[in-house]
């Protein structure tokens, strides 16, 4: 069974940094994309940012250029680090892993709370 656990979220002040961690348990393809999703209240999950276990990044127009995505692949970690933080990144951030066999496997973490706010 695959586990993913998140840490590092908080209460930041607006323009300040945070560091998000998550690490996968269990039977892991090599091959994989891991990520991040965020969901604000009343709203749907959206993307925040994904790497692939080739180092491909993709992010959301929201968070290009202020979150970097990155990975240890021994430990199969992915962190995400987010700078210049404003109101508008308080969400609850959820870790992703996708792997591909005979069929598609998604895997959510339990979620970890940012808040934004002065």
């Amino acid at each position: 069974q695959v586990q993913l656990v998140e840490s590092g979220g908080g209460l930041v002040q607006p323009g300040e940094s945070l560091r998000l961690s998550c690490a996968a348990s269990g039977t892991i393809f090599s091959t994989n994309t891991m990520g991040w999703y965020r969901q604000a209240p009343g709203q749907e999950r959206e993307l925040v940012a994904t790497i692939t276990s080739g180092g491909i990044t993709q992010y959301a127009d929201s968070a290009k250029g202020r979150f970097t995505i990155s990975r240890d692949n021994v430990k199969n970690t992915v962190y995400l680090i987010m700078s210049s933080l404003n109101a508008e990144d308080t969400a609850v951030y959820y870790c992703y892993l996708r792997m591909v066999g005979i069929a598609q496997f998604n895997y959510w973490g339990q979620g970890t709370q940012v808040t934004v706010s002065s």
